[in-house]
């Protein structure tokens, strides 16, 4: 990998994994375009260090809460000082993660009939032979986003109604458990589709369940946070001791360079998003994924019926 695809696969690492139009899907359409069908799982570990380096320069204070906040809740439970009912918000929005995570074990489990597990339908489908996937996935992410975008406008609407709505905003601001596995859920299956955006179907399911929209995305963000971290280990675990036993060529600039890129772009991309979802503009996104996922939809059809890569001829890979 060269520099200048570093710098490209940095910022659109960096653009699509906070915005709401998938990153996985972004960076699966970059590759086929260009052809790059090598698997660089190593660079794509850096590249998600990166953003979440982003994640922690936006969200310090409140992550440095969080912790403080959860070393208090252990000792309390040791203690036997913990009582669910008199949780305040900090310690209520630390359960709701832990819970919120539960779900991704669901991604561990074998496929039946096959050495597969669920995670590794994401790679699969990531290969240029299933480019039709990314297409049909973007469309999904513009509908979740049209259906999240509809029911924020009824809820502000009904608090606006009932003389409820505040500074902050409408909707609920704590979370419970179902909330927490509906949003734990919906990760899941984000993280197998690349084109279903992580953050934009997160922030649905919480928007769906009434939560406050400024709430939910905070809460879409930290969620992701323990998610890259774990990714980052198990893959970077693969890319550097791979099974096969082969040992791996690093081309460190390029690497750094993207990481980098990636969190510069992302902590942008974060503040970004905040302040076009309080200003009602998330039709900027809609309109994009649908447009971008037609598009990709109409040229899958015309690849898979040559057999080939439109952009590079090279024979379709399954």
């Amino acid at each position: 990998m060269d520099i200048f695809q570093a710098i490209i696969q940095g910022i659109i690492q960096g653009l699509t994994e906070f915005l709401p139009v998938s990153s996985s899907g972004h960076l699966t359409i970059t590759q086929h375009i260009f052809g790059m069908e090598e698997d660089n799982l190593f660079f794509s570990v850096m590249l998600h260090i990166g953003t979440l380096a982003a994640v922690i320069g936006v969200y310090v204070k409140l992550i440095a809460s969080l912790l403080k906040e959860f070393g208090l809740m252990i000792k309390d439970i040791f203690t036997g000082n913990f009582k669910w009912s008199k949780m305040n918000n900090e310690r209520n929005m630390v359960m709701m993660l832990i819970i919120g995570l539960v779900p991704l074990f669901l991604l561990f489990i074998p496929i039946p009939g096959t050495d597969m597990k669920v995670k590794d339908l994401a790679e699969m489908f990531s290969k240029s032979g299933y480019f039709i996937v990314v297409g049909l996935s973007l469309i999904t992410t513009s509908l979740l986003l049209f259906l999240g975008d509809r029911k924020n406008k009824k809820t502000t609407q009904t608090y606006k109604e009932k003389g409820m709505l505040r500074k902050g905003g409408a909707g609920r601001k704590r979370y419970n458990v179902a909330d927490a596995l509906t949003v734990g859920f919906t990760q899941c299956c984000a993280a197998i589709f690349p084109g279903i955006s992580r953050s934009g179907s997160t922030l649905v399911a919480s928007e769906l369940r009434g939560i406050n929209k400024q709430t939910a995305l905070d809460y879409s963000f930290l969620l992701g946070t323990p998610a890259i971290v774990a990714a980052a280990l198990l893959e970077g675990k693969d890319a550097l001791f791979p099974d096969n036993g082969e040992t791996i060529t690093i081309e460190y600039l390029p690497v750094i360079i993207g990481m980098v890129i990636s969190a510069f772009v992302g902590f942008i991309a974060i503040k970004l998003f905040k302040w076009l979802l309080k200003t009602d503009r998330m039709y900027i996104f809609i309109i994009y994924t649908g447009v971008v996922g037609i598009a990709i939809l109409f040229i899958s059809i015309i690849e898979l019926t040559n057999g080939v890569n439109l952009f590079t001829g090279n024979p379709l890979i399954f």
